[in-house]
């Protein structure tokens, strides 16, 4: 029996020095996500309805023109650990290209009402978060893509964009294209699927941020 029980504690004293080399392992395959500019139209002042839906705007009896997205993602730190009670934003233009932004050469004043434009949200205990918005599109000299903003306790603030996997606009875009590693455009490019079984019609993508 003695014998049995110090086998059993080597082989944990083992697993853990194993799990203790892993980890810094695992920490130096991790890439940062790649920090990309804020832009000219994030928003001046807050609309007064700045949730996670930015497809339906309190007071607005219908929802926003475009196709329905729920995006989902979490933010870890490089060395994969989850960053919890990060306060997420994200802006991006209606489905006609417009911001909702008075120096939006297309007129800002023209952006669907029924758009909110802008959406925060928390992470939770896991580093979750949940936007309810419309799928990306293209706008003059720029591909599909949803701008980012982190601010994670004890952080700087990140700010970052999304873009749509093999978007054909992709490789004219200068801002993506100016990411020059393929691994790092590929973390910044979201795959989209059916969401039925979430809501009828809607897709849906998984984006992952990861702080250095």
């Amino acid at each position: 029996m003695k014998r049995r029980t110090i086998g059993i504690s080597r082989r944990l004293v083992i697993g853990g020095v194993l799990a203790a080399l892993a980890t810094p392992l695992r920490a130096a395959t991790r890439r940062p996500t790649v920090a990309q500019s804020t832009g000219p139209y994030y928003p001046e002042s807050l609309p007064l309805d700045a949730d996670a839906d930015l497809v339906q705007v309190a007071g607005q009896a219908r929802r926003a023109a475009g196709d329905v997205l729920h995006l989902f993602g979490r933010i870890e730190t490089a060395d994969g650990r989850a960053v919890a009670g990060a306060q997420v934003e994200i802006w991006q233009c209606d489905a006609a290209g417009r911001y909702h932004h008075p120096r939006d050469p297309r007129g800002g004043d023209k952006a669907d009402p029924a758009f909110q434009g802008f959406g925060k949200t928390v992470t939770d205990a896991d580093g979750a978060f949940r936007f309810r918005t419309i799928v990306p599109v293209s706008q003059p000299g720029r591909t599909p893509h949803v701008h980012f903003l982190v601010r994670a306790p004890g952080r700087a603030s990140f700010v970052t964009q999304m873009y749509l996997k093999d978007h054909p606009a992709n490789a004219a875009d200068v801002l993506f294209r100016r990411v020059r590693d393929a691994a790092d455009r590929a973390r910044l490019s979201v795959a989209l699927e059916r969401a039925d079984d979430v809501e009828a019609g809607a897709q849906r993508c998984f984006f992952e941020i990861v702080l250095a």
